[in-house]
């Protein structure tokens, strides 16, 4: 079966998948002020697998004194886009895996929350070691998903992949019916 690599659909990719990290870093800054470390600790965090962990720590250090809106600009902005980048990516690969076979709106949500999993998981075991051991990240980037808490970072994931899974099943039926009528623009063609 030929997979649709149109641009149309790449970008729809991409799309749901921004949209769908916007909601896990909502999600992420929501759980560090619960958690006491910083609203803007997550980007922060993000910020320094390939920059200083200055204003990670120091955002961590604020929270804990009672400031949990300790903001460096510079750190969110390039925290957030490295996330969204990421997230878009993601999103690019999870419309090609759908694409390979016809599948019900539910079950393209379903392998949305699946995939969020696989996600976390591809990323926990070989790709934050990786961007650790080349930017020199060490241990809160190797292993983030301790550092952030495993349920806030599983949770976080859970949701980046049910918002992709509903994002990309509304896509998948927006689009319009292929038509074999002698009606069909395309009919000539064939």
């Amino acid at each position: 079966m030929a997979i649709d690599l149109s641009a149309a659909r790449l970008s729809r990719g991409a799309a749901a998948g921004l949209v769908a990290s916007i909601v896990m870093a909502m999600y992420a800054m929501i759980a560090s002020v619960y958690n006491d470390t910083g609203f803007f600790t997550p980007l922060y965090h993000i910020a320094s697998s390939i920059g200083s962990p200055t204003a990670m720590m120091d955002s961590m250090k604020a929270a804990g004194s009672g400031d949990s809106t300790f903001f460096v600009g510079g750190s969110a902005l390039l925290g957030g886009v490295i996330h969204m980048m990421v997230g878009a990516m993601a999103g690019v690969i999870f419309v090609l895996l759908v694409s390979l076979r016809p599948v019900s709106r539910m079950v393209t949500v379903v392998a949305g929350v699946v995939y969020g999993l696989l996600v976390m998981a591809v990323n926990s075991l070989i790709v934050l070691p990786i961007t650790a051991r080349i930017f020199d990240g060490g241990d809160p980037i190797a292993d983030m998903g301790r550092v952030a808490g495993w349920t806030t970072f599983t949770v976080e994931h859970l949701l980046y992949g049910l918002t992709l899974g509903v994002l990309v099943a509304m896509m998948l039926a927006a689009r319009p019916a292929k038509s074999n009528t002698a009606s069909s623009p395309h009919s000539a063609h064939k």
